[in-house]
C-alpha cells in the first residue's frame, strides 16, 4: 500500500513530477495501472523475502500440500492487486502533509481488526463484531493466507475470501483510477 500511495503522493505534491510520467505515449489511465501493477510485483517480492522467514518461525505448525501452493499463489496476487489499488486510492486523495497521519489513522484500527492476529471464526463469541470487521478488507487477506499456510486452523470459506478480495480489488482498482485521472487533469 505505501509503495504505491507514497511515491503518488510525492509525484502529485509540490513539484508535480507526475506530469513528466503523464507526458508518456500512453493514456492516463495506462500510467495508473502501471502504478498498481509495480505495487503488486514489489508486495510480491517482499512475500518472497518473508515466506522463509514464516517456515523458520513456524516450522512444523506451517503444512503447505501441493495444492495450498495454487491457493497461496492466488491470495498472495489477489491481496497484492488489493492493497496496491488502495495505495492508489490513498495516494490521489491524501494531500502531501496528512500522507503519515493518513497511515497512523488507517493502519493501526486495520491490523487490530483485520484477523491478523486472531481467525475470524475466534470473533462468533461477538457476532456483531464479527460481521463489522468484514469491512475491513486485511480480513480476506489474512484469512486467505491463513487458509493457505495453516489449513488445519479455522479459517473463513474460501468462497467468501475470494469474493471479499475480488470485490475490494474492483472498488479500489475503480475507485483509484477514476481518483487518479481527475487528479491529473487538474
Amino acid at each position: 500500500m505505501q509503495s504505491v500511495a507514497l511515491p503518488l503522493v510525492v509525484e502529485f505534491g509540490w513539484t508535480k513530477e507526475i506530469e513528466d510520467r503523464l507526458l508518456a505515449p500512453i493514456s492516463i489511465m495506462g500510467v495508473a495501472i502501471e502504478k498498481i501493477i509495480v505495487g503488486i510485483i514489489q508486495a510480491v517480492i517482499a512475500g518472497l523475502f518473508v515466506m522463509p522467514l514464516a517456515w523458520l518461525m513456524m516450522g512444523a505448525r506451517l503444512s503447505l500440500q501441493p495444492e495450498n501452493y495454487v491457493l497461496l499463489v492466488l491470495i498472495a496476487l489477489i491481496t497484492s492487486w488489493l492493497f496496491a489499488a488502495l495505495g492508489m486510492v490513498m495516494g490521489t486523495i491524501v494531500e502531501p502533509q496528512q500522507i503519515g497521519l493518513m497511515f497512523n489513522v488507517l493502519l493501526g484500527p486495520m491490523i487490530f481488526s483485520g484477523c491478523a492476529y486472531y481467525p475470524w471464526a475466534a470473533l462468533q463469541v461477538i457476532p456483531w463484531f464479527q460481521g463489522l470487521v468484514l469491512i475491513n478488507p486485511l480480513v480476506y487477506a489474512s484469512e486467505g493466507f491463513r487458509a493457505a499456510l495453516t489449513p488445519q486452523l479455522p479459517h473463513m470459506p474460501l468462497w467468501l475470501i475470494f469474493a471479499g478480495l475480488v470485490g475490494f480489488c474492483a472498488f479500489f482498482t475503480f475507485l483509484g483510477l477514476r481518483q487518479f485521472e481527475r487528479r491529473s487533469l487538474d
